[in-house]
């Protein structure tokens, strides 16, 4: 096994002792990171997304910020002010907790829609306007956000540019009989985050990226992959089809998922084993009033010959 095949087994292993019962969603967390990706977790409350999200920015050795997004919280709460200081004489800018590695958007959607938007020029640029002067984030940076069902009061739904800009979208579900019986008898979850240890060193997470950068696609699956995005635009599965930018995110994702597989080459039953996870978000189905999107990519797979 090569250097990294051990660090993402590695990965894999510490994060699933955390999450347990969820070893595909767990994956599919670390392909989103590893393609440089936003990701959001929506699920009902109480089943491990925050865990999950806290366990991920330590795996990965990241700095990271935790904001309970509520309907008062606003875009300076964010990004930060600059405050008036006698000794200096002047206004020094106080940096908010999105100037960091990682953000924990914890009940994204329970935000009102001007604090959501302000997250927009972050995750696309990875930079932030304030009060008229442009200011980086720190690099490598990631928006690990959770999200309640739409149902549920208090909650906003996000607005279809923001949606656009998560590479991924997972859903944890209830844990099996057996994996929850193991969290009855196991370790409190905060206990074990509170000792997990960095698997990743400084610079490691960007020699990652670069090697699934470098993962090959060949001509007949990068064919697979536009009969899909073509698939989505004909107005039979959805009501709009998903962009070249989108497209992009999934050629993206489909390299990290086969590198987490341990291949250097991208296979159809990547693209097909990811698009639900990276297309179902940016699509509304077509007859369903934008519910069943995941199965309706599903089925529009299963029509779609492999190559």
């Amino acid at each position: 096994m090569d250097a990294p095949q051990q660090t993402i087994s590695s990965l894999l292993h510490q994060l699933t002792t955390v999450i347990v019962g969820k070893e595909a969603q767990v994956r599919d967390c670390v392909t989103c990171l590893l393609a440089g990706g936003h990701l959001l977790i929506e699920d009902v409350p109480g089943v491990g997304k925050t865990t999950l999200a806290q366990a991920l920015a330590r795996s990965f050795g990241l700095g990271f910020s935790r904001v309970q997004f509520t309907s008062d919280l606003m875009p300076s709460d964010l990004m930060g002010v600059s405050v008036y200081e006698r000794e200096r004489q002047g206004f020094v800018f106080h940096p908010g907790p999105l100037f960091t590695q990682v953000l924990l958007a914890d009940e994204i959607n329970r935000a009102s829609p001007k604090t959501q938007s302000a997250l927009l020029e972050a995750m696309e640029e990875k930079q932030v306007s304030v009060e008229g002067e442009t200011r980086p984030l720190p690099q490598p940076f990631f928006v690990i956000a959770t999200q309640n069902p739409h149902e549920q009061l208090g909650t906003h739904p996000l607005p279809e540019s923001q949606l656009d800009r998560f590479l991924m979208r997972v859903r944890l579900g209830y844990p099996d009989r057996g994996a929850e019986r193991e969290l009855l008898r196991g370790q409190d979850r905060r206990a074990l985050l509170d000792g997990l240890p960095a698997v990743l060193q400084p610079g490691q997470l960007q020699a990652l990226q670069q090697v699934v950068q470098a993962v090959a696609a060949s001509e007949p699956v990068l064919n697979y992959l536009q009969d899909l995005l073509d698939a989505t635009r004909d107005g039979r599965w959805f009501v709009q089809g998903l962009s070249p930018r989108a497209g992009l995110a999934i050629l993206r994702a489909a390299k990290a998922r086969a590198l987490v597989d341990g291949r250097r080459y991208v296979a159809p039953d990547d693209i097909a084993a990811i698009l639900p996870q990276t297309a179902a978000h940016r699509l509304v189905a077509v007859g369903a009033a934008g519910r069943g999107a995941a199965e309706q990519v599903r089925a529009m797979v299963a029509a779609t010959p492999l190559p």
